[in-house]
């Protein structure tokens, strides 16, 4: 799928579902909150959510006190989306509209968190490209959810890449090295089960 037609893709299924129609809500994201805490970091340390949509981390890393948070996502409509529900909290983020593929940052990252986009990119081009952006920005720490072995094999109506503990660290390998990692069952609004591989990385030094 072309980075056209993947934005058209996302774009549509914003503007045409609500967060209790799409399988990747969660009320608490209480996962990506604790992988963050463990990382030990000040309250104005850079934070970006990869391929956050309409998430509500935000909302609670917001009201966590954290001062310096980028919300990226290939759908307009999804930030919107995410900009309407926080109101006048809304312009303390900064918000990025861009395929993680051609995303150029400007600046560095203390945390880089994902959930569920990496996943997505199933080519090795894609998957090049994305790490590289990765080595270029963060200087601290990630966090990466994707679905497992054990997850769906499709999502949203695309094809994903399903990773296990050791293909993720693999993956990462040049450039970070791993923390930890955890699977679990994440309970979708339509009461069906996904099975999510969560890992945390630091950047290597030099």
């Amino acid at each position: 799928m072309s980075n056209e037609n993947r934005k058209h893709h996302w774009e549509t299924v914003y503007e045409t579902k609500n967060p209790d129609q799409v399988s990747w809500t969660q009320e608490v994201p209480k996962t990506s909150l604790d992988f963050i805490a463990s990382f030990g970091i000040d309250k104005n340390a850079k934070i970006i959510d990869i391929g956050g949509g309409d998430s509500k981390l935000v909302d609670f890393l917001l009201d966590q006190g954290f001062e310096n948070i980028s919300v990226l996502d290939i759908s307009a409509k999804a930030l919107e989306k995410a900009q309407k529900r926080l109101g006048e909290k809304a312009k303390k983020v900064n918000w990025i509209v861009s395929d993680i593929v051609s995303f150029e940052p400007e600046t560095t990252f203390d945390v880089w968190h994902d959930r569920a986009a990496f996943h997505f990119l199933t080519t090795r081009e894609q998957i090049d490209k994305y790490l590289d952006t990765a080595r270029k920005s963060v200087t601290g720490f990630m966090t990466i959810g994707t679905f497992s072995e054990n997850g769906p094999a499709k999502c949203s109506g695309l094809d994903i890449k399903q990773y296990s503990e050791k293909t993720l660290t693999e993956e990462l390998a040049n450039g970070f090295n791993k923390i930890r990692c955890i699977t679990e069952n994440h309970t979708t609004p339509f009461n069906t089960t996904q099975n999510f591989l969560f890992c945390s990385f630091k950047r290597q030094a030099g």
